[in-house]
């Protein structure tokens, strides 16, 4: 990572990178301005650049107690946030949201001023959805228009509420959308997001809501049993891999690029383990040519007691992003 490309003082540069630096990302902090501009503008181009991420699947932030369960206690340098927890929304008329206007002002303030992208979670089974699988696969007998309408349906709130992607949970376990069928499926829902989306790639909603295709926009596809394969490649930004307590390496396809394979632990069931499990060797690993696309966490709000490395909350998380993206001291 050229991290010296972006002209800063030295000490926003430490600040920026050093996720464990409890003088950067104190758990005590409320305000989300204790910090100046320059701090988040570099905070967001070092989210720009290219560097392994660190991912995470975020739930329970409709509690406001405490900011292990708030958007504002994230760690500062958290790539992308995948809303485990449903959509919050500010607007009551939403499809597919949770009305929680306080939730809402907080994430989109992380999105917008820390640079954290947003995604949106979906385990794509879609026998999970009679209104698509039984009444137009089976009954119409046309499973790419069922798959389109499924698609349609999971983009809207993404582009109604200003997120940043979708995060498509391939475990099909026997479902009709896997093999060429998800084949079809990424490459429909890759009009709209995704590095191949493009702006002429327009669909309008019976009630006249449009979506327009965005390349800035993302496309993930995280998966654990079942692989997608390497036709989905050039539709996709990440692969998120679901290595919980396993080793890491494993790529879903053959010649798949490894910067673009996200590595990640089930901190949910393995916050009291040494390392939250394997998550500090994912941090750790690099693959033996080139690098890999990033770490991550399922469940990463149960790190949020730990302490350690110097740090008072978040501690696998914030170590495994500083050994991953070391900072200039």
């Amino acid at each position: 990572m050229k991290i010296m490309k972006y002209i800063m003082p030295l000490l926003l540069i430490a600040c920026m990178f050093a996720s464990c630096d409890t003088d950067v990302e104190n758990a005590t902090v409320v305000a989300p301005t204790t910090y100046g501009p320059q701090y988040y503008k570099n905070l967001r181009d070092y989210k720009k650049s290219d560097h392994s991420i660190a991912w995470g699947w975020f739930a329970d932030y409709t509690q406001s107690t405490s900011l292990a369960t708030r958007f504002l206690g994230l760690p500062d340098s958290l790539d992308i946030c995948s809303l485990w927890g449903g959509i919050p929304s500010d607007d009551s008329t939403h499809v597919d949201t949770h009305y929680l206007p306080e939730v809402y002002r907080e994430m989109k303030y992380v999105q917008e001023v820390k640079g954290t992208r947003l995604v949106v979670p979906t385990i794509i089974r879609i026998r999970t959805r009679p209104e698509f699988y039984d009444s137009i696969w089976v009954k119409q007998n046309d499973p790419q228009a069922a798959m389109r309408a499924y698609a349609q349906d999971l983009l809207r709130p993404i582009f109604e509420n200003g997120l940043d992607g979708i995060d498509m949970d391939y475990e099909p376990e026997g479902d009709p959308l896997s093999g060429g069928n998800l084949d079809y499926f990424v490459e429909y829902v890759g009009q709209f997001v995704g590095p191949m989306a493009s702006p002429d790639s327009t669909f309008t909603y019976p009630d006249g809501f449009t979506i327009k295709g965005n390349p800035n926009m993302l496309l993930c596809i995280d998966y654990y049993g079942s692989a997608p394969s390497g036709n989905t490649n050039k539709f996709t930004n990440w692969y998120v891999n679901q290595t919980y307590g396993g080793s890491p390496g494993r790529v879903p396809f053959s010649g798949c690029p490894t910067e673009k394979v996200v590595y990640t632990e089930n901190v949910g069931d393995n916050w009291k383990a040494a390392e939250c499990g394997q998550l500090l060797n994912y941090a750790r690993y690099q693959p033996s040519t080139g690098r890999k696309g990033g770490f991550g966490a399922f469940f990463m709000h149960r790190d949020y007691i730990n302490t350690g490395y110097g740090c008072s909350n978040y501690a696998n998380m914030r170590h495994g992003i500083q050994i991953q993206n070391p900072a200039i001291h």
